[in-house]
């Protein structure tokens, strides 16, 4: 009689914990959907406003840059939902075959690419522009993920992982940093030393590989003029402030004329071509200006709050390709909403990077909604490790 006491009991201690381990992913999921759409939201208001001045000058429509930018939005979604729905395991099948095509897409890029300011990052068919780079950001991920999950016994020995995960990072970074883009080119390394952080690899190892990609990234900085020059904005903006530094000064006087509440919804002034890029580079000064130190303060925690969420997936998965997925596409749109607004705000030097969710970019947009999905696929199915406070009640 006892022992079918305590069958019963664990019977049902069994399926309380199921549905509080389903609350919990439905929190989570409901949590990164919820972010991820006030992003999406402010992104298409900030572009409303922010384009219409380029949209009279340049296409006698305001609403032409919105337009194609909604349409992103939407095919984004669609690959939301695709990526959340496929099994997170096939991405790890899939991984030297995404890698091989970024490699290519690459390649062809230098070769073949549509030339705009000075740099090879556009590949076009037709009247669709892609930006192969966005895509390779992902690819390198998903790659990285199940070269460090599979050897995640042997990652005291360099030999085991060092080789493919220099293949495929520094390959992807010496390719894109040929376009010439060594801000995407950060991202990639970035997302790759979080990732490796959260495998668990030796600390000597991570100093090592930070202490070259740090004298590779000084040494592309002072190869090329206009990134020399955009260092030496960075340590004085008034160096030059009609040329070199017009974008970062400009930026600067727009934050500062939003005050605390801004100047209002669609008042800008920097977008009548006062601020370069607006809509893209430079959404976000839009958004501060027009919103002020509140409004731009709710993005940044909209941002912040995606960012911990993501931390947060990683951390309850005891799958380690789960894992390693979450905290690289984590990382990928953390650090680069961090670079994007310290360029903006003048903390760090510009580096034309789009804010993940809010700038317009068809190629960004897509690539960042598949990551979101893959981010919620990974809290709704992957392997839940128990919660340390709710264990500590039971005893």
């Amino acid at each position: 009689m006892s022992n079918r006491l305590s069958s019963i009991a664990d019977l049902r201690a069994w399926a309380r914990r199921r549905d509080e381990i389903a609350l919990s992913r439905t929190r989570v999921v409901v949590f990164v959907l919820v972010l991820a759409a006030c992003l999406l939201v402010i992104g298409l208001g900030a572009t409303l406003s922010a384009s219409s001045a380029s949209g009279i000058i340049q296409e006698s429509d305001r609403l032409a840059v919105f337009k194609r930018q909604a349409q992103w939005v939407a095919v984004g979604v669609c690959a939301m939902v695709i990526m959340a729905m496929v099994p997170y395991n096939w991405y790890r099948r899939i991984a030297p075959y995404a890698l091989g095509l970024s490699f290519l897409g690459l390649l062809v890029t230098l070769m073949v690419g549509v030339r705009r300011g000075g740099a090879n990052r556009w590949l076009e068919f037709g009247d669709l522009t892609v930006q192969v780079s966005e895509f390779s950001k992902l690819a390198v991920i998903v790659f990285l993920a199940a070269v460090l999950a599979r050897r995640r016994d042997r990652l005291d020995e360099a030999s085991q992982w060092m080789g493919p995960m220099v293949f495929a990072v520094g390959g992807t970074c010496a390719l894109i940093v040929w376009q010439p883009d060594l801000g995407t080119a950060i991202i990639v390394a970035g997302a790759a030393g979080v990732m490796m952080i959260a495998a668990g690899v030796p600390f000597r190892y991570i100093a090592g590989i930070g202490a070259t990609g740090l004298a590779v990234i000084g040494y592309a900085t002072y190869s090329l003029q206009y990134r020399r020059q955009r260092f030496l904005c960075f340590l004085d903006p008034l160096s030059d402030p009609s040329d070199a530094c017009f974008q970062m000064i400009q930026s600067l006087i727009a934050l500062g004329s939003g005050h605390w509440l801004g100047v209002g919804l669609g008042a800008s002034r920097s977008r009548w071509s006062y601020l370069p890029n607006p809509y893209t580079d430079f959404i976000f000064t839009i958004i501060g200006e027009e919103t002020g130190f509140i409004g731009a303060t709710a993005l940044l925690v909209a941002l912040a709050g995606l960012s911990l969420v993501g931390v947060w997936v990683a951390y309850r998965t005891s799958d380690m390709f789960a894992r390693l997925l979450a905290s690289g596409i984590t990382a990928w749109l953390g650090v680069q909403s961090l670079v994007n607004v310290g360029g903006a705000v003048g903390a760090i030097p510009v580096t034309g990077l789009a804010l993940p969710l809010v700038s317009v970019g068809g190629s960004a947009m897509l690539v960042a909604m598949a990551g979101v999905g893959i981010l919620v696929n990974v809290a709704r199915n992957a392997p839940h490790v128990p919660d340390p406070v709710q264990e500590r009640r039971k005893r």
